[in-house]
């Protein structure tokens, strides 16, 4: 048997005793835990503020087209989206991004939307309704519903805002429908964002953020979209950055 030195046993009794490196190892135990709480944090505050730019982008692109008076045109919305797509620069919001703008109208028996007009890279389809055609057909082309700067329903070869033309109730969720009164038009904004997250393989990667929003026009009588033939309509068939 072999027995301990007295003065290796005062080393093993000294070495049980050591407290000088605790606080080293309580601290690389608990860092993994931290560093992991501190990243879920910020991504949880960077996603929080992705909401408030798009729930910003979406009051901004309503409201701005709302103001415009007299008449609205084609250069008009592209100025609102040209805006709207430099809010969302810190988001990249122009690649991962749609807003999707819409005249909503009262043809006095069903509500309908007169031109819709969209722009963004993320292929998104509108959620809550397009312009159609008195026989139900989608216009994606930017072709308004009456006609081309018509504000008068044409005899022949246009479509009629009847009940074909949905949505009749109004536009936005269920149960939280948007109308708009007889003599005037809601501007309706849907915006949608897919969330571009700080690290790679987040718990959030790949949410969609969407919001919408709308305005009352301002002293604005005629309703249809003006186009002076030298610019193209933000047609929502088509994607743009």
């Amino acid at each position: 048997m072999i027995r301990a030195t007295p003065r290796f046993a005062r080393f093993a009794a000294a070495l049980r005793d050591s407290t000088s490196g605790l606080a080293l190892t309580e601290f690389a135990f608990s860092l993994p835990i931290l560093l992991t709480l501190g990243l879920f944090g910020l991504e949880t505050a960077n996603f929080a503020m992705a909401h408030l730019r798009i729930s910003n982008i979406a009051m901004m692109t309503a409201d701005n087209a709302a103001r415009v008076r007299d008449s609205i045109d084609e250069a008009d919305v592209i100025e609102l989206f040209t805006g709207a797509k430099m809010t969302g620069t810190g988001i990249d919001f122009a690649q991962n991004g749609r807003i999707v703008l819409s005249s909503l109208e009262n043809s006095g028996t069903a509500q309908w939307i007169r031109w819709q007009r969209c722009d963004g890279a993320l292929n998104v389809a509108p959620a809550y309704g397009r312009p159609k055609t008195a026989a139900g057909a989608d216009i994606t082309n930017g072709t308004e519903i009456y006609n081309s700067n018509r504000t008068t329903l044409a005899t022949t070869g246009a479509s009629s805002p009847t009940a074909s033309a949905i949505p009749a109730t109004g536009m936005g969720p269920t149960g939280q429908q948007i109308s708009s009164a007889t003599a005037t038009a809601v501007m309706v904004a849907e915006v949608t964002y897919e969330y571009q997250p700080l690290m790679p393989n987040s718990f959030l990667e790949g949410r969609r953020i969407t919001y919408v929003s709308a305005f009352n026009v301002r002293q604005r009588v005629d309703q249809s979209i003006k186009n002076a033939g030298q610019t193209t309509p933000r047609r929502c068939s088509t994607l743009q950055v």
